[in-house]
This record gives structure tokens, C-alpha cells and sequence, in this order.
């Protein structure tokens, strides 16, 4: 399987690829895929970062094409055209685009396990997932929505015991008062997934040696 831009043949074995994006003040904004990378740099959106230079200089996608055809083999992944080579990019910087994305939190029952810090929000106790649940403050009987603020993490014991019932019915009290967390800047969150080594520059983890 394979597809095209502009003339360059992506195999599927480049699709697993990923490309991190800066803004023109060097900020991480996003992660993106191989084809999506070379459509940046094509249109002139985008050049790349030489992170193999050891300078981080940008440079366009002609100069990109010559320093590809100068690398040594195995100096990374490439796709081909019919007559050349092409690395693919670990890291695009954009011309134009300067803000700083702000990435909002899933609602899921994993983040509510985060946001509670796994820690049942009747008794303040922290438990292994599986003994975990989700509870509706305010039951869905009697009106009450799934959202972040109605929404608590909950032992399965004390919420089948609770049932149907406001907590106070049921003798309860919540340890805090749900809210939605608040949303994370996108640098922050791609902090937490599996990282290049060269994205180490660009993102809080990089710069904190951590």
C-alpha cells in the first residue's frame, strides 16, 4: 500500500512515523504524520529543523532534498520518488503560525481516574483501577448529567451501596467538589507521550532534564 504527494511515494511502513510541529516562536503546537509533514514542507508552509546538524537550522524543501541525498544510510526513515531519497523530518517549524494551541481533556473514565488521582471522592481512599468506578453525584434518575462536574471516581462497593440516592441520603459526603480540570497547553500534554529524542529541545521535558 501507498500514496502520493506531489510525486513522492509514501510506503505503509512510513505511516507509523511522526513529525513535531513548532510555530514560528519555536513552541510545540502539534504531531502530525509523514504525509501531512511533507504537505507542510511542499507548500511552502513549513521548513524543516536540521536537529542531525546539531545547529537547528530551518532549512526549505530544496536544501532538505540535498542534505537527504548527503546523509548516511540508515541515518533515519525516508520515502522515495521515482529518482530520490527523502528523510523524513523529525521536526517541522511553521512560517506563519504563532499561537500556542491549548488541548482540552477528554471527558473519559480514565481522566476522571486522573483527576481524582484515583482516589474514591466518598471514602479518600486510593485504590487500583479495577476496585474503581464512576458515580453520578447527582443520579441520572433524578436528573443528573455525565459531566466532569457531576462525575466522581467511586469505590464499586461504596457506589452499588449508594445506588440511586444523593450522597447525603446514602450517609456520604465528597471528599472535594468535582470540577473540570483544567485544560493543558498542547506542549505540556505531548510531554506525556512516547517522544523522539530529538523532540527533547522543544518540549518541558526536554528542557527540564527530566
Amino acid at each position: 500500500m501507498s500514496f502520493q504527494v506531489r510525486g513522492i511515494e509514501f510506503a505503509k511502513t512510513n505511516n507509523g512515523h511522526r513529525v513535531l510541529v513548532l510555530n514560528r516562536n519555536w513552541q510545540a503546537v502539534n504531531i502530525i504524520g509523514v504525509r501531512r509533514a511533507f504537505s507542510l514542507l511542499w507548500q511552502d508552509h513549513a521548513r524543516v529543523i536540521n536537529t542531525a546538524g546539531g545547529d537547528f537550522a530551518p532549512v526549505d524543501a530544496a536544501r532538505w532534498i540535498e542534505l537527504s541525498q548527503s546523509a548516511e544510510a540508515g541515518a533515519g526513515p525516508f520515502v522515495r520518488t521515482v529518482r530520490l531519497c527523502i528523510l523524513v523530518p523529525k521536526v517541522l517549524l511553521l512560517r506563519a503560525f504563532d499561537r500556542l494551541p491549548v488541548a482540552e481533556i477528554k471527558f473519559n473514565r480514565e481522566n476522571v481516574f486522573i483527576r481524582d488521582r484515583y482516589t474514591c471522592q466518598y471514602t479518600g481512599k486510593r485504590c487500583p483501577a479495577a476496585e474503581l468506578t464512576l458515580d453520578h453525584v447527582i443520579p441520572r434518575e433524578r436528573g443528573g448529567r455525565t459531566t466532569w462536574e457531576n462525575i466522581v471516581t467511586c469505590r464499586r462497593d461504596i457506589n452499588a451501596m449508594k445506588a440511586n440516592r444523593l450522597p447525603h441520603e446514602a450517609g456520604l459526603r465528597l471528599v472535594r467538589k468535582p470540577a473540570r480540570p483544567k485544560r493543558r497547553p498542547f506542549a505540556v500534554q505531548a510531554a506525556g507521550a512516547s517522544l523522539e529524542k530529538e523532540w527533547l529541545h522543544f518540549l518541558p521535558v526536554g528542557r527540564t532534564g527530566s
